[in-house]
């Protein structure tokens, strides 16, 4: 899903889109262990998807997590 239809979806939908994608990272993650991953770009592509849309929907939210106090 690209950054572009991330911004499109309701704020609501960003918590199940994030637990689905880890979700599925979690599963590929035992195949990888079992030694029987079929698509190991998938896993990169996953972490990227989810780092993606905690970025989204911090900038949607109009709140800066993550930044502590500057002093």
């Amino acid at each position: 899903m690209k950054p572009s239809e991330m911004r499109n979806l309701p704020l609501g939908d960003f918590d199940k889109e994030i637990e689905s994608r880890k979700k599925e990272l979690m599963e590929l993650r035992f195949q990888a262990a079992m030694g029987n991953l079929a698509q190991p770009h998938r896993v990169r592509q996953l972490r990227r998807e989810v780092a993606q849309l905690n970025t989204v929907r911090t900038q949607l939210s109009g709140t800066e997590l993550g930044k502590g106090e500057q002093a």
